[in-house]
């Protein structure tokens, strides 16, 4: 029932990671703290359509 979602950075707009979303009890968008090696630090992360 998971689907594989692209993590996309808010700040430099490269997609960075990859994960897992259950869809059925996460109906809302994804968004992750993680670190972007293009902008060097930690920045929000938004799931992709």
């Amino acid at each position: 029932m998971s689907d594989k979602v692209i993590l996309i950075c808010t700040v430099c707009l490269n997609r960075n990671y990859h994960n897992y979303k259950n869809k059925l009890n996460h109906k809302t968008r994804l968004e992750l703290m993680k670190f972007c090696p293009h902008c060097k630090k930690h920045t929000l992360h938004k799931e992709s359509r």
